[in-house]
């Protein structure tokens, strides 16, 4: 087979990037011409006399500096940024800096370099005199993922596979013998092998064929893969978590502080495994209730340095998608060693607290504590008895949730976000397949273990930071003041429906929120209103510079109560158990690289787990093309009109051109679509009829014509 001649500006975009890179990874050295030529071992004399135009181009662009005839040296080191990578649908992409204070940086297509949406890379910025950064990346410093789930597009030699996730921003180059016996258009996961400097595409071959695309398996692990999450645990985790035991050493349980003959029980999702936490409830003398909230303690099974803690601060956190849980920890751990299961001695790392009914604290204690689960509770359960019905515990569960509307009174009053939180939920019947949308809303029960979850979190923040002239070093769950920008947003947002809102003073915007929604609270719109309210707020964050939690309004906080799900929890309970028994920290150096991966894997695992709802959505309509439903219009854009259909709950686009009786276009400055002719707007909260068009399961898409 010939290959064809690689065309002239080809070579020149690779010669120019190679060339950027060698001097930005010798920022200090002065090269001429020749030197540039000998170290990228370039030797015909066309080739060298390209190189010269570049350097003479990349010296134009403010990149190099002359020092003499033909000698170059970088001239501006501080033009070099780190951020992730990410694509857009147009191929190009834009680069999310560490430094927050800059925008994002724009990459053109060209200038892309072997990166890949995800990754790592280190970038300089362009001299374009453009309104917006432009850059170049130099070099990936950390590839994100080096394996896909897509489908195989077979030619006669060789086949690509076409990654799920488009944003990716490239195919992978599959020889015949890599294949591993994938046909055309079978869902295949294949990794990277190699990216050669002159090819369009990386090298890859397969490592699992999953089948035809279409079934909730294959989906599943295309979200997660695609995403960049792991999917199973390799062999020698799974030995290393089936060497645990079961039985408790008594040893340990010696050096522990014994709850057992103490009142305790767990309240949880009716379909939960992994137990994290469960309360304690035991009358003091005093007449003050003595209540302990036990965290399951990994800690003392998953030890630093090992291949589970490896594994888990990879993972980072557990991942729940509509049909399965992908755990943190393997099962042996997750739903049996440390899940904190009825009937059965547990160890625990524990908060205990001394209040009276008021929810006052007057004495705190944390420690290492032995506990046996009396009862456990489902949440519909618990809500049950709070609602008046006859139940085990009644007295003590009265009594706790008493404390915990207490609790949420004082932190509402405090500036603390009132968020009504509502989850979209999937009934599926024995084959997988969705039967019943069902909208999850929290109740007293969820409530009442959330209070008690959040007073441990703050104590156990507030504990470490009081220690401030110790300067431990700790892992914050943060929460910063809203961008105003956001919050303006938000404010014209709720002028479409008639309301204002007092955004003056970013200290109390939480409270007008929370004002706001309570009076909207029984309208259709307050679901869509407390939806952008949440948008408009920052992302928490783990951070090892406590600066507070903003809509919690709490000046210390942290997350120490679900260890068997999330690795920040794991880290908090060592760096606790390190102070209460005064060993030495060990965590300071590599806490700030912690936090950031474990920030970016929950962004990751929250991606993942909306997609997952969006293809049951597109799975529960599949059958309903050319239904018509009742709706409200839930979103606005360029290209069109989401509308949230009541019956089944799901969500479509009505595309602008099935928007009937006019031409409609979208008005950016008053937030709504608007006909050229009739005048007649689309805003958010109307209420409209669509028919459900097409419905895309691998696009996670359904198209909705709007009926006039």
């Amino acid at each position: 087979m010939t290959r064809k001649k690689k065309p002239k500006n080809k070579l020149k975009l690779n010669l120019s990037h190679i060339i950027r890179k060698v001097f930005s990874e010798n920022p200090e050295s002065t090269l001429n011409h020749k030197q540039v030529c000998a170290l990228i071992d370039v030797r015909e004399s066309a080739i060298r006399k390209l190189v010269f135009n570049i350097l003479e181009r990349l010296t134009e662009e403010g990149f190099l500096k002359k020092n003499g005839h033909s000698v170059y040296v970088l001239k501006n080191t501080n033009t070099f940024y780190e951020g992730v990578l990410q694509i857009t649908q147009r191929g190009s992409g834009f680069v999310v800096l560490d430094d927050t204070k800059m925008d994002d940086v724009f990459i053109d297509k060209a200038n892309l370099h072997q990166s890949l949406g995800g990754d790592r890379v280190k970038i300089q910025l362009l001299n374009t005199r453009k309104s917006r950064n432009e850059g170049f990346i130099i070099n990936v410093i950390e590839r994100e993922r080096t394996q896909f789930v897509g489908t195989i597009q077979m030619h006669a030699n060789f086949a690509f596979l076409i990654p799920d996730n488009s944003r990716i921003g490239t195919h992978l180059y599959i020889r015949k013998e890599k294949l591993k016996g994938a046909k055309n258009g079978d869902k295949a996961l294949a990794k990277i092998t190699v990216w050669p400097k002159s090819a369009d595409n990386p090298y890859g071959e397969i490592i699992e064929v999953l089948g035809n695309s279409g079934g909730n398996d294959t989906e599943m692990v295309s979200i997660l893969v695609n995403q960049g999450l792991d999917y199973k645990f390799n062999n020698d985790l799974l030995q290393e978590a089936e060497s645990l035991s079961l039985n408790l050493d008594k040893k340990e349980l010696k050096k522990r502080r014994d709850f057992r003959n103490i009142t305790t029980f767990t309240i949880d999702p009716h379909d939960a495994k992994d137990f994290d936490d469960a309360l304690s409830f035991k009358t003091l003398e005093n007449g003050n209730i003595e209540i302990g909230v036990h965290i399951a303690d990994v800690s003392h099974y998953v030890r630093p340095g090992t291949v589970m803690d490896k594994e888990a601060l990879k993972r980072s956190n557990s991942v729940y998608l509509v049909d399965r849980v992908i755990p943190m920890l393997p099962e042996q751990l997750s739903n049996l060693i440390c899940s904190l299961r009825p009937k059965e001695e547990k160890l625990t790392f524990s908060a205990v607290f001394e209040m009276d009914e008021n929810g006052t604290v007057y004495n705190e204690w944390f420690g290492k504590t032995v506990i046996f689960s009396d009862r456990r509770f489902t949440y519909e359960e618990a809500q049950e008895i709070i609602e008046g019905t006859d139940g085990d515990y009644k007295t003590e569960i009265l009594f706790l949730d008493k404390i915990a509307k207490t609790l949420r009174k004082n932190r509402l009053n405090n500036g603390a976000m009132n968020i009504e939180s509502s989850e979209m939920r999937f009934q599926l019947n024995e084959k997988g397949h969705p039967i019943q949308a069902l909208l999850k809303t929290s109740k007293d029960a969820n409530k009442l273990v959330e209070e008690f979850m959040l007073l441990a979190n703050k104590k156990v923040a507030s504990f470490i930071y009081n220690k401030k002239k110790d300067k431990i070093p700790f892992i914050y769950r943060c929460h910063d003041k809203p961008d105003i920008a956001k919050v303006e947003l938000f404010k014209l947002f709720v002028k479409k429906f008639g309301y204002d809102i007092n955004i003056d003073n970013t200290n109390h915007i939480s409270k007008n929120i929370n004002s706001l929604l309570n009076d909207v609270k029984y309208k259709n719109e307050f679901e869509l209103i407390q939806t952008m309210a949440i948008r408009s707020m920052s992302k928490a964050t783990y951070e090892t510079l406590n600066i507070g939690h903003y809509g919690l309004a709490f000046n210390n906080y942290t997350h120490f109560t679900s260890p068997i799900r999330r690795y920040a929890d794991l880290m908090v309970h060592r760096i606790l158990q390190e102070e209460l028994i005064q060993t030495k920290q060990v965590n300071g150096n590599s806490l700030d690289d912690i936090c950031k991966r474990i920030s970016r894997m929950e962004r990751k695992a929250v991606s993942a787990e909306r997609e997952s709802i969006k293809y049951f959505q597109t799975l529960f309509v599949a059958n309903k093309v050319g239904d018509e439903f009742e709706g409200t219009v839930s979103g606005i854009a360029e290209f069109g009109v989401f509308v949230k259909m009541d019956n089944n709950l799901c969500e479509g686009l009505v595309p602008m051109k099935e928007i009937p009786g006019d031409y409609y276009s979208f008005d950016s400055e008053q937030f709504t679509v608007i006909g050229s002719r009739t005048g007649k707007e689309y805003n958010f909260g109307d209420r409209v009829k669509v028919r459900i068009q097409n419905v895309s399961t691998s696009k996670r898409q359904i198209d909705l014509e709007m009926i006039k």
